[in-house]
Formats: C-alpha cells, structure tokens, sequence
C-alpha cells in the first residue's frame, strides 16, 4: 500500500475535484469509487449535459440550518475559479441558457468528468472503482476504512480521510447513507435529510384533475412563506413537476399547503376591465384561450364559469376568477422520493465543521465535503458551485 496523503471515499463532484486539486498541489490521494466509473451522478445531470455552475451563486441560494457557513468555502472558490478551472484543464467554455445556469458549449457532461479522469492520471492520483467501503473508524494515527475490492475485504489505514461519498438520492447510481452513517457512528450530529429538489404527488379528489393536465407545461409563480420562484411548472399523471415546482420542493414540508400564480406577468383583474371596455362580447374562456392551452383552460372550467360573457361577469365571480388563476392553492401528498430527487436536504450538521477547511473539529483529519453536508443548493448548477468549492477547501489542508 502507497503512502497516500489522503484516502477520499467517493468518486462524484467533490471527491474528484479534491482529488484533482491535491494533485496539482503535489500529493498523493486514493479516491475510491463503489461504481465501475467515476461521476455516475456528474454525468446524468442535465441531462446529459451537466449544468456545472451558475453564474449568479450566492449563500442565499442554499438550504441549511446555517447557510453563512459557504462564506468561507465560497470565498477560497468562486465561480470566475469554476470557469477557468474546466476551461484551464478542459479546453470548455461555458453557456449561460437561463437563469445564470452555464452548460459546456459541447452539452456534454462525459466532457466534465473526462477533465477530472485525465488530471487524476497526469498528477498520478490513485483511482480504485467497484470498491465498496464498509466502514471508517478513528484509529491512534488516523483512520481505519474497511473497504471490499474484487471480493476481497481489507482495511487501509491513512492520517486522512475525506468523506464525499454523496446522499441518498437515484440508488441506481449507487447513492448510499454511508456518510450519515459514519458521522452518527463518531457521535456527529445530523439534521434531519429528506428528498430535494422533487417532483411532487397528488392524490385524494384533486389526483383525476391533476392527471388530465399531464403534459401540459405552464410558466408560473410559485410561492409559499418561505420562497418564491419564477418558472415553468410540468403537470404529471401523479401531481406536479417541473422546474418551479422541484425548487419549491426544497422549500416544502408534509402537510403544507403552497401557491401558484399561473399568470405571473399580467393582472387578470386589468385583463378583464380590458375586455369589458371593448363590449366584453367574449367569454372568461376565449380571453384565457390567449394564454393557455386549450387542454388546461378546459380543465378550468372545474373551478371557473369559463362560457360567461365578460361583459355578465359579476363581482363575485371575477374575484374568484382572479384568485384561482393568481393564487391557485395546492397541497401535495408527497413527494416522488429520492430516486426521482436530485439532492438531499439536510445531513451532516455544519456546527460539526471547520467553515474554512471542512474538516472536522472534533475528529482531526477527517474531512467531509458534497452532498452528504447539509448544505442544499438550488436547482441550476448551485449544488455543483458547492462540490468543487468543498473540494478544493479540503485539498488546500490535506
């Protein structure tokens, strides 16, 4: 067994930037990886096209008991860090699509980790997959970690130890609670993690009204007391979906009931005065026709006197009228769980760490970065902004 700085358990963002950066500084790391190829989660993000930072990247754009704890990491990594980073290494330059979120011109995400790939082997990193890591446990000098190779168990033993082996969401891509796991073994605490960034479920009398909107994609405002945001929301078979709607999912908790605005850029109230200057000859249904589907203004008609002429409208249905389009109430079952989640929220409770190097205070040498940390970005590139900056904190103390 090499002598390594650090042993780094996990293959995704994190880890293998940690790895890539404590190689440019001239050390030795071992990055095990339970699947057969490093960044499972790197490559389907984005579909595809991974989605690696976003350019507008703020504290305020992440879920935690403690969110001013990024100050420090961001501080050492900023985002201008990212870009010149994968374009240094990488020769790939960034495209902003919406809302600050920056793509590789070449939409692929297999291009993302292949700079990370080539930067372990040119630094000499050690990269050992389809490596099960059983178990971590304090030792005199450092760490004992139990790992299963080959179907071999062993035990490797460093001063070291960098825990970024990720939460739990998509288990198909190997996603485990070893990190939790470990942490609450050594007495860490650990704020409670649920499914993030996820779709959310509709069921009882409203699931059939739901359901005959599948497909059906509406611009929106989506808010509670907490948030609001400013995107598309995905009507599904089993509730709601899309952009807005797994931002809010972050934001949300069981039992409680959140808004829509489904017609955020305009006042229906002024809408209706309009048409009621002009005669008011077409219905609420021909004006909502100008801005919906016809799918969904007929799904409507539940809740809306839609063959009413505007210029018969009275005072009592307008109001209704305005408040069910620009406050539509709705109050989930659910959620779809952490195979349909992009992150966790919640995990390993940032008291538990140094803000600057991410080790932690009360077991010196081991580090803890990524996911498994509660810290929760937003969807559009914040969780990865998160992973290489955790990364190279970490790198810098090894």
């Amino acid at each position: 067994m090499k002598n390594y700085d650090a042993i780094i358990i996990g293959a995704g963002a994190c880890g293998l930037m940690c790895a890539a950066q404590a190689g440019l500084l001239g050390k030795k790391t071992l990055v095990l990886e339970r699947n057969d190829k490093p960044g499972a989660k790197i490559l389907i993000s984005g579909g595809g096209r991974c989605n690696f930072t976003n350019l507008y990247t703020t504290v305020d754009n992440f879920v935690s008991e403690n969110p001013q704890f990024l100050n420090a990491v961001f501080a050492q990594w900023t985002i201008d860090d990212t870009i010149r980073f994968f374009e240094d290494f990488g020769g790939i330059r960034g495209e902003e699509k919406t809302l600050g979120q920056l793509f590789p011109t070449t939409n692929k995400a297999k291009d993302i980790v292949a700079v990370f790939t080539k930067l372990l082997y040119d630094t000499g990193q050690d990269l050992w997959l389809d490596t099960l890591v059983k178990s971590v446990d304090q030792t005199a000098d450092g760490y004992a970690i139990a790992i299963e190779r080959a179907g071999k168990e062993q035990v490797l033993h460093c001063k070291k130890v960098v825990l970024a082996s990720g939460g739990l969401p998509v288990t198909k891509l190997g996603a485990s609670d070893f990190a939790l796991r470990t942490a609450r073994k050594l007495g860490m605490q650990v704020i409670g993690t649920a499914p993030a960034l996820v779709p959310l479920t509709i069921t009882g009398k409203d699931a059939e009204w739901y359901a005959s909107l599948s497909g059906n994609s509406v611009f929106a405002r989506v808010y509670n007391d907490r948030i609001s945001f400013d995107e598309n929301i995905l009507f599904t078979h089993w509730g709601l979906s899309g952009p807005a709607i797994l931002q809010i999912s972050s934001y949300w908790r069981a039992g409680e009931v959140f808004t829509m605005d489904l017609l955020p850029k305009f006042k229906l109230e002024e809408l209706i005065k309009r048409e009621r200057e002009l005669g008011g000859k077409r219905t609420i249904g021909q004006l909502l026709n100008d801005y919906f589907t016809k799918k969904m203004v007929e799904a409507l008609a539940k809740f809306l006197p839609i063959d009413t002429k505007i210029a018969s409208l009275g005072k009592a249905d307008a109001k209704r009228i305005v408040e069910t389009i620009h406050a539509f109430k709705v109050k989930p079952a659910g959620d779809k769980g952490y195979d349909k989640a992009e992150v966790m929220r919640g995990g390993i409770a940032t008291d538990e760490l140094k803000p600057k190097t991410l080790e932690a205070k009360n077991f010196p040498g081991l580090y803890i970065g990524g996911e498994a940390v509660d810290i929760t970005g937003w969807l559009g590139g914040y969780n990865f902004q998160w992973a290489w900056a955790a990364g190279v904190a970490i790198a810098q103390d090894l």
